[in-house]
């Protein structure tokens, strides 16, 4: 029983991959308090979701569908993996943004720190 999990989880590691950075990423973004270490968390998480599409579209034995397929072969889906490179452009655009804002934060209030920003804007 335990070996073949074991065998089944070896052949799946993108999923047990995927699994792993999803639990670190959402980790980070509810335990650390620090806004940096959210965002590092929010790509991490954006990552394992990237790692999931391209898994998912894996075709065994499959080509490339700009090759013509001969009958009966097997042609990976473009779609995928077209979705995952937009989603790439959108999560670096994001970080960009969420980072303007981390050095904005910072200048205006001098920490990072949630609770602390929390506690500031309470005085105002």
């Amino acid at each position: 029983m335990i070996e073949g999990g074991l065998e089944i989880l070896a052949s799946r590691y993108a999923y047990a991959l995927m699994f792993v950075l999803m639990g670190i990423g959402l980790y980070m973004v509810i335990a650390n308090e620090n806004l940096v270490k959210k965002l590092i968390g929010v790509n991490l998480f954006q990552t394992a979701i990237f790692l999931f599409f391209i898994a998912v579209a894996y075709v065994e034995g499959g080509s490339a569908p700009i090759v013509p397929a001969e009958s009966g072969e097997a042609v990976a889906s473009p779609l995928p993996q077209v979705i995952v490179l937009t989603a790439i452009v959108v999560g670096i655009a994001l970080t960009a943004v969420g980072l303007a804002l981390v050095v904005r934060i910072y200048a205006e209030y001098g920490t990072l720190r949630e609770d602390t920003l929390r506690e500031v804007r309470a005085d105002e």
